[in-house]
């Protein structure tokens, strides 16, 4: 059990006051408006800046302004060029870079700042925080990064924005937030080619447009990644997420990229992670559609953000870096835990090898899972058609892209393939990257495989974990496109995410196969043409081998019982 309450604490102790739209001059001349939340006593302070594409003027910005302003910070929270009360045309991360720099050092310069600088923020705002560390900002001390998008292509290896990207381009296009919930979504998504679905939404995005002519991943994307600079960034970081964020898998990849890679020794070792039982909005509720996961899923952040904060820009032992460096929410179980590592050290690898009689279609089929490979066994066939894509279950707007949902009725269809185990006579914890190793061939000259994992309850729910997807003309790499014989057999990596799920006794566990999870991806059309022009569509018929020199298999990260 982990407690979250700690010997040290910090009440709040000064009045705060707001500064409203104080102008920050950029080194290209252009100011930002920033909102300055700070103690009402004078003196200096160290610096927590926030900046934003979705309007500093949000209630929540004010209570995170109150919250540590109390507590002796200041807080700026500043609109991202273009948007909001900052001068500049926006356009997506381009800019976030250099103007986080000089946003940092502004802070570090003024005689309210003790020169302490500290960044913190989710989603967007984790992300800039990373493309201002890779520069080096002198005076950045710390940071605390929330949900963190991934670089380009690594959420969505597909050569494609995803669909729902479309929403999230519209809710920050023009300089305030705009409103989503009017657009009928689920006909936008529909509509072909990729490239003009700014016109079914009725808002011309250039850089919806842009972007999908540079489906590799070139240099046009090279200026906003950051995953292949750990090695220069040299900045202690809190890395946060949950198990059901929708862009869940850059948080621990970011861990793991700085424990190893980080510039210096010391920051090396200054990284922690935290991952609970959450979607993209992290721990504002205990439940997530039908799964409950107690009343510990909500814990004290701010406290716990605050502790990370007074130690690294304070310099006040809080104990938080005597801590395990690796805290998790295990569901299932679902309780905290601390971890010395990211995957954990006694990580049993465990393939599950998918059999069956040739007949593995829905949940009806003949599909099964279990430790011994395949021998001599038939292939599994399904038709892929995506004028008829598989659903994948989720809202219409881009807040929060699936959950812990029942699959069983999807289930029930030809084109996906279900692989089950029998009931567990004992516990079995995953904890850990999931990987499917999947042996398939296609009729197409390109096409896409897609893999779930999921917890099949003894009533019958089937609770999505994780998923993933491999698009076939980029098997070999998103920096090149290599298209598919037909009828040739290759083998595919999916990567699945990561999970932290104690599979109850009575429980199955269950994987599923198919090509398409509509509209998380967008449909690959079949025809090996271009991604962003293209609008006919070709069946696919798809087969899965599973044999002695064709084991598809799962790979689980299994955790031995103590």
């Amino acid at each position: 059990m982990v407690a979250w309450s700690s010997p040290y604490s910090s009440q709040p102790v000064y009045e705060v006051r707001v500064d409203f739209n104080v102008r920050v001059p950029m080194r290209d001349g252009i100011t930002l408006s920033a909102d300055l939340h700070r103690p009402a006593h004078a003196g200096r302070y160290p610096a927590i800046l926030l900046r934003t594409p979705y309007q500093k003027t949000a209630r929540e910005c004010f209570e995170l302004g109150a919250y540590f302003a109390s507590r002796g910070y200041v807080v700026v929270w500043m609109d991202v060029r273009g948007r909001g009360d900052s001068d500049g045309t926006f356009v997506p991360y381009r800019n976030d870079g250099v103007d986080g720099y000089d946003a940092v050092e502004w802070c570090a310069r003024q005689d309210w700042c003790d020169g302490n600088v500290g960044t913190m923020g989710s989603s967007y705002l984790a992300r800039i925080q990373w493309l201002t560390a890779v520069l080096r900002p002198p005076h950045l001390k710390a940071m605390i990064v929330s949900v963190t998008p991934s670089d380009p292509f690594v959420e969505a290896p597909t050569g494609t924005e995803s669909p729902m990207h479309l929403c999230w381009r519209h809710l920050v296009s023009g300089r305030v937030v705009q409103n989503v919930e009017v657009v009928n979504w689920a006909k936008v998504y529909e509509h072909l080619p990729l490239l003009t679905m700014d016109e079914a939404l009725g808002r011309p995005l250039p850089d919806w447009r842009e972007a999908l002519q540079h489906p590799t991943l070139d240099e046009y994307w090279w200026p906003i990644c950051y995953q292949n600079r750990y090695h220069e960034v040299d900045v202690p970081v809190l890395h946060i997420s949950g198990w059901y964020d929708d862009q869940q898998v850059g948080t621990p990849k970011n861990f793991m990229g700085m424990v190893r890679s980080g510039r210096s020794a010391a920051t090396r070792a200054a990284q922690k992670l935290l991952m609970g039982p959450w979607p993209h909005q992290i721990n504002q509720t205990t439940r997530l559609g039908a799964v409950d996961f107690g009343r510990e899923a909500v814990i004290d952040l701010l406290g716990y953000e605050l502790r990370w904060f007074d130690f690294w820009l304070k310099g006040i032992d809080t104990g938080i870096m005597n801590e395990p460096p690796v805290r998790i929410f295990v569901m299932g179980a679902n309780c905290w835990r601390d971890e010395w590592e990211w995957p954990l050290a006694r990580t049993v690898w465990t393939r599950l090898y998918l059999h069956s009689g040739g007949r593995a279609n829905s949940r009806f089929g003949d599909g099964w899972l279990c430790p011994e490979p395949p021998a001599e066994e038939p292939p599994d066939c399904y038709e892929y058609d995506p004028a008829n894509p598989v659903p994948f279950i989720t809202e219409p707007t881009s807040h929060q892209i699936g959950g812990p949902d029942d699959y069983a009725a999807i289930e029930r269809r030809d084109d996906v393939l279900v692989y089950t185990s029998p009931p567990l006579e004992e516990e079995m914890e995953v904890t850990g990257p999931v990987t499917v190793v999947l042996y398939a061939s296609s009729s197409a000259l390109d096409t896409d495989f897609t893999a779930k994992l999921l917890d099949v309850w003894p009533n019958g729910y089937a609770q999505r974990l994780c998923d993933g997807i491999v698009r076939a003309r980029f098997r070999e790499g998103m920096d090149r496109q290599v298209l598919l014989k037909p009828g040739k057999i290759y083998r595919f990596e999916i990567d699945l995410w990561n999970t932290s799920q104690v599979f109850r006794r009575g429980h199955r566990i269950r994987l599923e196969i198919s090509s398409s999870a509509f509209p998380k991806y967008d449909r690959n059309l079949n025809t090996g043409g271009d991604l962003a022009r293209e609008t006919r569509m070709v069946v696919a018929s798809q087969t899965v081998y599973h044999d002695r020199l064709h084991p598809s298999c799962l790979i689980l990260p299994v955790i031995p019982a103590e």
